[in-house]
């Protein structure tokens, strides 16, 4: 029971004796007992103080949050106006043959084009994070089975934003309109919902990386848990009917847990990194919009994402452009001298396994009103491969599809968010909406590497021959 070892205390700490002393371990006891509940309270007032508090800045005050992540519209670009005044006031649809004005007539005919489905019976997704590795992957998907889709993106330059760009004119392609606009912009989303019934929210947008987190500590609150609050509040409050969200944690929540495979009953309070505290923060948001608005939520805890149109930062990724370009790369052992191992799983898996929890994922029981019908569904659910490989097995696969050996650096682990290995227990999914990943490493990372070499316009003769690749290499179009 919570709070057990607290009454458990004091009790032992008097002896029973006579009449007085009886008396005495019972009023030491109540007192316990009253310490116990007072500090439950306690905790739940302050949580619930924190959520309001969050929630009021992020209406209020959506500019402050999200001034790190803003894009100047083409108005502002075309113009040189001021920047504040120009986001403030236009956003651009991208991916359309031109700019439309934020809220206008055609800009509502384009999002209801994008959002219709294609197939009876099909979802309305929006897609925040469209732009991004996993968040494209899934919009493609979606779109190629006849859902509607529309996706949103700040382009942020975390990493290099032409990347994203790329991805958008690929999206685009596909019918696929994708907002250049941030989460924290909660007239936008408000607008959104007006134009289009969303069915479904797919929730990928939010500050990766654990080791940026040390430099750019805010961001992380703006964005994974801010930005959280706000599409949760224009869902909840705004959107009728209630979509069902579908979210990204991740297997960082897991932080210092030792037991393994890491399992959803497995503790997370724990976190190694404010990246991982943010999603933890995350899922406890989740179950409060959950439990008094009756939103549908599912979180899922995505274990070590690779593939094609990956990320930069990702160590797959910057390991290869390392090895092309002759530079060393850096790999980590624990103090004890073992391998850092990852549970890397390819981007395909992760699609089906997102998929799937949208389509099982159960309608919202809540109203504009907000009156519930019922409670309504919350999960969460790892994604991974259930196969932990060491890093240096990784490199080693580079090494052989590239041609090339790397320059390999080994040092010990450092206290910067790192956790030394990564394992997914992914029975709940494969009961549930029949996850099943089925990619081994070495099939991921050829993949991954076709695309690469095409993407960058790579010669793998030259790179074999040990002739240096600058990585300030044009993308092919």
């Amino acid at each position: 029971m919570p709070h057990s070892g607290v009454v458990d205390a004091a009790a032992k700490g008097v002896k029973l004796g006579g009449g007085g002393g009886g008396a005495l371990m019972v009023r030491r006891v109540a007192s316990g007992k009253l310490l116990s509940a007072s500090s439950h309270l306690l905790f739940r007032a302050t949580i619930l103080a924190t959520l309001c508090l969050v929630c009021l800045f992020t209406v209020h005050y959506p500019s402050l949050l999200s001034h790190s992540f803003h894009l100047s519209s083409a108005a502002a670009a075309a113009n040189g106006k001021h920047r504040a005044a120009s986001r403030s006031s236009h956003r651009s649809l991208l991916g359309s043959s031109a700019a439309v004005a934020y809220g206008g007539a055609a800009w509502e005919k384009e999002v209801r084009r994008s959002a219709a489905p294609r197939r009876d019976g099909g979802l309305s997704v929006l897609v925040t994070g469209a732009a991004g590795f996993v968040g494209a992957h899934c919009s493609l998907a979606l779109r190629a089975r006849g859902d509607g889709v529309v996706g949103l993106d700040n382009f942020n330059s975390y990493y290099d934003p032409s990347l994203k760009r790329a991805r958008q004119r690929l999206l685009a392609s596909r019918g696929v309109a994708v907002l250049d606009a941030d989460i924290n912009d909660a007239a936008l989303l408000e607008r959104l919902f007006d134009a289009a019934r969303f069915t479904h929210v797919l929730h990928l947008a939010a500050q990766a990386g654990v080791r940026y987190a040390m430099r750019a500590p805010q961001t992380y609150v703006a964005s994974n848990v801010a930005g959280l609050v706000s599409v949760f509040e224009v869902a909840a409050k705004h959107a009728d009917p209630q979509p069902a969200i579908v979210w990204a944690s991740s297997s960082s929540v897991y932080g210092l847990n030792t037991d393994a495979p890491f399992s959803e009953e497995h503790r997370t309070d724990r976190p190694a990194s404010l990246y991982a505290a943010t999603k933890k923060a995350g899922e406890a948001i989740a179950h409060a919009y959950n439990h008094i608005y009756g939103l549908s939520i599912t979180g899922l805890r995505f274990f070590t994402v690779y593939g094609p149109w990956g990320r930069p930062d990702m160590a797959y990724f910057s390991f290869a452009r390392s090895i092309v370009a002759g530079e060393p790369i850096t790999l980590f052992r624990t103090a004890d001298g073992a391998d850092a191992r990852r549970d890397f799983t390819y981007i395909d898996d992760v699609v089906k396994g997102c998929l799937g929890a949208l389509d099982t994922a159960g309608e919202s029981t809540g109203t504009k009103s907000g009156k519930k019908r019922g409670p309504a569904p919350l999960r969460v659910y790892n994604l991974g491969n259930t196969s932990p490989v060491p890093v240096t097995r990784m490199v080693a696969i580079l090494e052989k599809l590239l041609g090339r050996k790397a320059n390999k650096r080994v040092v010990t682990m450092p206290s910067n968010g790192d956790v030394p290995f990564t394992h997914a227990n992914v029975s709940h999914a494969a009961r549930d909406f029949g996850y099943r990943p089925a990619t081994p490493l070495d099939a991921g990372l050829r993949r991954f590497v076709d695309w690469f070499v095409h993407y960058y316009k790579l010669d793998t003769a030259k790179i074999a021959k040990g002739k240096r690749k600058s990585m300030a290499m044009s993308a092919a179009s």
